[in-house]
């Protein structure tokens, strides 16, 4: 799935992103808004993973969307 459906259909992805990544709050996922930059930047901060492991967890997540 690419990322512009992502944010079109960020209501129904939201779940999907805290089953995922736990740790991400509904005002997280407010603020992200669909943008992968910024979903990347809260994973950083919440997990304290650096920005290459973040990017390669985001990319494996979009590839078990179907």
């Amino acid at each position: 799935m690419d990322w512009n459906r992502i944010e079109g259909n960020w209501k129904q992805i939201k779940g999907q992103l805290k089953q995922k990544w736990a740790d991400l709050t509904d005002d997280d996922l407010d603020k992200i808004a669909g943008k992968r930059e910024q979903l990347e930047g809260t994973l950083q901060e919440r997990y304290g993973i650096a920005k290459d492991a973040v990017r390669k967890d985001v990319d494996d997540w979009l590839k078990t969307l179907h």
